[in-house]
């Protein structure tokens, strides 16, 4: 396959998806029913939604500035923010093309060499795994019967045992193999789990190791609230457990690396993790809108001011 096939594919694929999503989701609820959600919304929790997100940005831009320090590199906090909001407006054209230009932005105007730049990205990335991957103990365990009892309706109970125990067994059969292969495909699997606990081992390391874990924790608690309390903004959902908000936002979480910025697959993955607590379809969905929206308003309008505030901030350079 030719590189510019790929390149094609990478930057088709999401958007085709993106698409088709707007399509379902708008064939299962109206246009003019989804509208009639966003008037009746109740804006203060919208905006309140908004300003925590704006906290975890913030949040993230400090948090780069002194996890470039070890190396070096002392940078602004105002080009970090810029930086910070480019890459995520970039990420709405080429998926994860937002990261490369959050490097080089910083190459242009601080001077910090592009592997260095993004290599710190990457640790970063790292530990947002990390917490992310907490995220989805923290509701296993605190939603044990209610995923256990969901599993065993629809599947039988010796049925989910074999087919944990079958996982277990071909994941340890695939760790030997994986372990002891030499093929490209291994080499990049071991590279990639050994940059992981490498990465995660590194934050430890660092001098101000307990600011970045801060920042870190700080950057998801604010991600979470930002999600929470936009629920109340619609009346319909009142009453939504907390079982559902940490579904709902893990599944969010994830929808937003399938399709560029989040586009359709955001609102389809809110919808899908509601309605598995017997929340009601429409609002739940009018809800994933009225959020992504939202959040999506906000980085338009910020990542644009940067984007053009970027030169004019560092025109001595």
């Amino acid at each position: 396959m030719s590189k510019s096939l790929k390149n094609t594919l990478k930057i088709g694929i999401p958007l085709l998806l993106g698409f088709f999503l707007v399509w379902y989701s708008l064939s299962k609820v109206s246009f003019s029913e989804l509208l009639e959600y966003f008037k009746s919304a109740n804006y203060f929790y919208v905006f309140l939604g908004v300003f925590f997100g704006l906290l975890s940005h913030i949040s993230r831009a400090y948090r780069w500035v002194f996890i470039l320090e070890p190396l070096g590199y002392k940078i602004k906090f105002a080009n970090s923010f810029m930086a910070v909001f480019s890459a995520y407006l970039i990420n709405f054209t080429i998926p994860r093309a937002g990261e490369v230009a959050r490097a080089t932005i910083l190459t242009n105007y601080e001077k910090v060499p592009f592997e260095k730049g993004f290599g710190t990205i990457v640790a970063e990335r790292i530990a947002d795994l990390i917490i992310m991957f907490l995220i989805v103990g923290i509701t296993l365990f605190l939603q044990f019967d209610f995923i256990f009892d969901f599993l065993e309706s629809r599947f039988n109970f010796n049925s989910i045992l074999i087919a944990a125990l079958l996982l277990l067994s071909l994941g340890f059969v695939a760790f030997l193999i994986i372990r002891k292969s030499t093929s490209g495909l291994a080499l990049k699997i071991k590279t990639f789990i050994t940059g992981l606990i490498d990465g995660a081992l590194s934050i430890f390391k660092m001098k101000k190791k307990w600011a970045f874990i801060f920042h870190t924790f700080f950057i998801w608690i604010m991600y979470v609230l930002m999600f929470y309390v936009t629920t109340f903004a619609v009346p319909e959902l009142e009453g939504v457990t907390i079982g559902a908000v940490l579904i709902g936002f893990i599944l969010a979480s994830f929808s937003i690396a399938a399709t560029n910025g989040g586009i359709g697959s955001f609102p389809v993955a809110v919808v899908t993790g509601f309605t598995l607590f017997n929340l009601p379809y429409s609002p739940s969905l009018a809800f994933g809108w009225i959020m992504w929206t939202a959040q999506t308003a906000m980085i338009i309008i910020c990542g644009g001011a940067s984007l053009i505030c970027l030169p004019l901030f560092n025109k001595k350079k």
